[in-house]
């Protein structure tokens, strides 16, 4: 396949799947509940936190997530008691529990309290041409906090090697302009050429079937080759090709 069919056979892939039909089957379903920026960032972070393991089963404990800060998250985070959080011990997705869950509520409190908020955190070390500094930085500054060391395994850092796929799909939900109306693109100060694959299993299956992709591991330096070669079909908006390749392993088997 030349690099001009690739380009037409995954641009076609992106018209099949980038729709609101999307939506009903994908994690993303949960900030699509909310109207208000903060919330629908807040919800969207949470969400991505959680979003590994059987789709339906994150979308499941995500709306517990909501429902336990009575639908309302960013009024939750900012204006909580010490007695509201009793109810968030109980929360479990697979190894993010309810201490896990409270220690980001405080993080979160902390990133609107003292940064103004998220969108900012992130686009203070962002790059031309990469977030994944931006996600580093962020991770530190989110812990700040006092936390348990082992919740900070549930942010993940690119300098470590990480892929960060869960961060890097809330980024993209968060940035990119979509016209189909999945994507929010309601962080206008930054760009969606900025942004990175949410490589994961699935999608990194699909890219090294394609040739986008030759190294085994989904790790930070198979993300940084795959994000090259997206770039090259399409400078402005590269991670519109994630529905491509996730929808061609996931719902195709490709």
């Amino acid at each position: 396949m030349t690099n001009s069919e690739l380009k037409e056979f995954l641009d076609s892939k992106v018209i099949q799947y980038n729709n609101t039909k999307f939506i009903e089957s994908d994690p993303i379903q949960i900030p699509h509940q909310f109207s208000k920026k903060e919330d629908i960032e807040i919800s969207g972070f949470l969400t991505a936190t959680i979003a590994w393991g059987n789709r339906k089963s994150i979308i499941n404990n995500a709306h517990r997530m909501m429902l336990l800060m009575d639908n309302s998250p960013y009024d939750f985070i900012m204006n909580h008691q010490e007695s509201d959080l009793e109810k968030l011990t109980s929360f479990v997705h697979r190894t993010f529990n309810g201490t896990d869950f409270i220690t980001f509520i405080s993080g979160l409190k902390h990133i609107y309290t003292n940064y103004n908020g998220l969108e900012a955190v992130f686009a203070k070390h962002a790059e031309s041409n990469t977030l994944q500094t931006s996600i580093h930085h962020f991770k530190h500054t989110f812990f700040e906090i006092e936390h348990l060391k082992r919740t900070e395994k549930h942010i993940s850092d690119p300098f470590k090697n990480s892929a960060a796929k869960r961060l890097n799909m809330f980024l993209r939900w968060m940035i990119r302009q979509d016209n189909a109306g999945v994507d929010f693109g309601i962080w206008n100060t930054l760009s969606p050429s900025q942004l990175s694959c949410p490589l994961d299993v699935h999608s990194g299956n699909v890219a090294r079937k394609l040739g986008l992709l030759s190294r085994k591991q989904n790790d930070a330096k198979a993300l940084a080759k795959l994000d090259a070669n997206l770039r090259n079909l399409d400078a402005k908006d590269p991670v519109k090709y994630d529905f491509a390749l996730f929808g061609l392993g996931v719902f195709e088997k490709f």
